[in-house]
């Protein structure tokens, strides 16, 4: 790769090809006035340090440490916090005393406190009964005081209340009453029931985890999810493919398709076919079914080979290249893009390149539970300040890569009452396993990241916040959102970890255009993946036509139209009103490189 091709961000970590030796590469300043004397890192500091991190799946001790020394030395200033505390805690002892005096008894009473709505550790009736009901009152009442205990301390930096709360969290989980045999009264129910044969299940279960994740298997029941086969299955071919991505063109399903074609960019960090699942879920076959013709990226899962490409390699090699990969193919007509996640902000980086060098290859933009904005991403910032983003470049910098692994931790550790404690306590206590689904054994084939690139979008991107305030760069020239001009769909989810709605909301503050938002319930991935006929589903909608005022999140909320079931009919009917080519015949899929889903989809 030419290195006058890459961001003067991705210059300073160019790295000789393989051997990989974690003694050769140098960290510089780029941004380091001339004549500067400050000296780069030690390999040998950056080899210990990529030691420990993966000791500790990637999070810095660090970062952890100034966290809590900030909190501590300014609670230790504040004598008057300390007061509220202490009759925070006499007020919820003397509550417990009294629920207690009466539960004790038999006596109706009222719970002293009630758990949060998206805590379902304690639903299970048996929690209600003596003397679970004490114990489930009382680590919610612990719990409550140390929320309190971390945060509201005058001077603390809201990142540093934001990381020590989190791990203060993360230390009560462990210690729910939820996770013990003695206190937790399904667990023994069960054994009382069994005869102790759910902890010879529970055994069974987790020494078959312990040898997948050794061997780098699957999860168990994976295997019943085969792209190509139950998943991934919508026929098509691949037509274009380079060292970075394949693109899939799929075969029609009707006589005739609307002119303009549609071309999906997922994110990178998970296979593409998350829009692909089952044919009852996917939203590939669905756009098809209706008279689409549809074009996916499929990414390479990158080795330490790759750890050179950097995010101009991915706006160039990826959504460029696929653009002009799908304009070739359907001469004359502008493209429907679509991105997802990660790929949304990459395609919409993309759009705004395009518009600022004139090429009027697209028809319009959709970006589905994607940020152009990371000042307020949610919870992942808890894992996003310079010491941890240095942490995980020394790590990168010794393998290449970021691991799958190392990054799906993280993501558990933001809801780990859902993806770890109970999820523990259901296959290695009650001994059960819980079915296998499309979306889980999607979730389990995860991607890695190319050093490079990984480093430039946590820094550009979440620590920096370039894209959003116009200083990043492609190709050394400047990248304006509000250059995009192109009618704009996008869709946000309720209860997503990864991109809160209020910060995809932040979109309608940049682009030039007429936007249609759309705000559905479910979370990151179940609100997007939402079929029609899927039960409980509903969102809501309103269009903000070019040139009219900006409304916040929470005003937005209020004038939108809610309405019943799955966005994505708005969705088809936002397209054949955005088509003005009208109806052409079928395009046939030929040619190309190979069947769908490909070979990149398959790598492990």
């Amino acid at each position: 790769m030419p290195a006058q091709s890459l961001s003067p961000y991705a210059m300073s970590y160019l790295v000789p090809p393989e051997p990989v030796s974690p003694f050769v590469y140098q960290r510089e300043n780029p941004n380091a006035p001339s004549g500067d004397e400050s000296e780069p890192p030690e390999p040998a500091d950056r080899l210990l340090h990529a030691m420990m991190a993966n000791a500790t799946g990637g999070v810095a001790p660090t970062s952890l440490a100034l966290a809590a020394t900030d909190w501590l030395m300014h609670l230790a200033m504040s004598p008057a916090k300390w007061q509220q505390l202490v009759q925070k805690a006499y007020r919820k002892n003397l509550r417990w005393l009294g629920y207690a005096s009466q539960a004790g008894f038999g006596a109706p009473c009222q719970a002293c406190i009630e758990p949060l709505a998206q805590d379902r550790r304690f639903s299970s009736p048996a929690w209600q009964v003596w003397p679970y009901n004490l114990m489930q009152q009382a680590f919610l009442l612990n719990q409550q005081w140390w929320h309190n205990v971390t945060t509201g301390v005058d001077g603390v930096t809201r990142h540093h209340e934001q990381v020590v709360s989190f791990a203060a969290r993360q230390l009560l989980d462990m210690a729910s009453p939820l996770n013990f045999v003695a206190t937790n009264p399904d667990v023994s129910a069960a054994t009382w029931r069994e005869g102790g044969a759910n902890f010879l299940r529970g055994a069974l279960n987790f020494a078959e985890d312990l040898q997948r994740a050794a061997t780098g298997q699957p999860p168990a029941g994976a295997e019943q999810f085969r792209p190509g086969h139950e998943v991934a299955a919508t026929p098509g071919r691949v037509i274009f493919r380079n060292h970075l991505i394949e693109v899939i063109q799929y075969d029609p399903a009707t006589p005739t398709v609307h002119a303009e074609p549609i071309l999906i960019v997922p994110a990178w960090i998970m296979k593409y076919y998350i829009l692909d699942l089952s044919p009852h879920n996917s939203l590939v076959r669905h756009l098809v079914g209706r008279e689409h013709s549809v074009f996916m990226i499929s990414w390479h899962n990158p080795t330490v080979a790759d750890s050179e490409l950097g995010m101009d390699d991915y706006v160039r090699d990826g959504v460029m290249a696929a653009i002009d990969a799908v304009s070739e193919r359907v001469q004359g007509q502008r493209i429907n893009a679509v991105g997802y996640c990660l790929g949304g902000t990459l395609l919409a980086i993309t759009v705004a390149v395009l518009a600022d060098s004139g090429r009027e290859q697209l028809n319009s933009l959709t970006l589905l539970a994607a940020q152009t904005d990371f000042s307020e991403a949610g919870e992942l910032m808890l894992f996003i300040d310079e010491g941890q983003i240095d942490w995980l470049e020394d790590l990168m910098w010794q393998q290449g890569y970021l691991d799958n692994r190392q990054m799906a931790g993280a993501f558990k550790l933001l809801r780990s009452n859902d993806l770890v404690w109970s999820v523990a306590v259901n296959q290695y206590l009650l001994g059960r396993r819980a079915p296998m689904t499309d979306l889980m054994a999607w979730n389990a084939d995860a991607t890695r990241m190319p050093r490079r690139m990984h480093s430039d979008y946590l820094r550009q991107l979440f620590l920096d916040n370039d894209l959003f305030s116009g200083r990043y760069r492609f190709d050394g020239n400047p990248v304006a959102l509000s250059d995009i001009g192109k009618p704009l769909f996008a869709v946000a989810t309720m209860r997503d970890h990864v991109s809160p709605w209020r910060s995809v909301h932040k979109i309608h503050l940049v682009p030039n255009c007429d936007i249609t938002f759309v705000l559905t319930s479910g979370g990151h991935n179940a609100g997007i993946v939402s079929e029609p006929g899927h039960k409980g589903r509903s969102y809501y909608i309103a269009n903000r036509p070019q040139g009219t005022h900006y409304l916040d999140p929470d005003s937005w909320l209020a004038a939108a139209e809610q309405r019943d079931g799955s966005w994505w009919p708005a969705w088809l009917t936002w397209l054949d009103q955005m088509s003005a080519a009208g109806m052409v015949n079928a395009r046939a899929v030929d040619g190309g490189v190979g069947a769908a889903p490909g070979q990149y989809a398959l790598e492990r």
